[in-house]
């Protein structure tokens, strides 16, 4: 079985962010939040953020910006249709029906992109709409657990990622390929 993370590994950026940034043009109160999610975004890709910190981060954004009118999943099919082209068709290739799709992404994300990727085993970051919050961060080692409680001891033979923050996936598999640039190089 493979495993691949989504951001800057099938999608070439982070999807959230773009999604965010396509947002503000509907949306203007998300120009508040700017500042707030590029801090993290640079946190999170040099390791230093807890996972306590991204959820309430998260939350926080969720519930400033979306007063129950609309959610963030009002905006993906328009999203989509200007991002899927972001979409690395060479990762793509190699995945396969039974492989897995883990992200920190939030699990809506995937809604309108799930037959492109070529697998129904997609896990995201668990996302209660109604109540603005997130249920399960599917960050770090909450991969590894996710993975585990819905696959059992299923080895992963192959993981693709961009990330060191997916160290704890890097350990329960046999190969790791690290994404940089959309081109996978062999770690492990």
């Amino acid at each position: 079985m493979k495993v691949f993370d989504f951001d800057n590994t099938i999608y070439k950026g982070e999807s959230s962010v773009d999604l965010s940034f396509y947002m503000i043009r509907h949306k203007k109160k998300i120009l508040l939040y700017v500042p707030k999610i590029l801090f993290s975004l640079i946190g999170y890709k040099l390791c230093l953020l807890k996972k306590e910190k991204i959820e309430s981060i998260i939350n926080d954004f969720f519930s400033g910006v979306f007063d129950g009118s609309e959610s963030p999943e009002d905006f993906l099919k328009p999203f989509w249709e200007t991002h899927k082209h972001k979409l690395n068709p060479d990762i793509i290739r190699l995945i396969e029906p039974d492989d897995v799709i883990l992200s920190a992404s939030p699990d809506f994300m995937f809604q309108e992109i799930r037959k492109m990727l070529n697998t129904e085993n997609i896990i995201g970051t668990e996302v209660d709409i109604k109540q603005k919050k997130i249920r399960r961060l599917n960050f770090g080692d909450n991969k590894v657990k996710k993975f585990k409680e819905l696959y059992g001891d299923i080895k992963i033979d192959v993981l693709y990622t961009d990330s060191y923050n997916d160290k704890a996936l890097m350990e329960i598999s046999e190969e790791v390929f690290i994404v940089k640039k959309g081109v996978a190089l062999k770690k492990k």
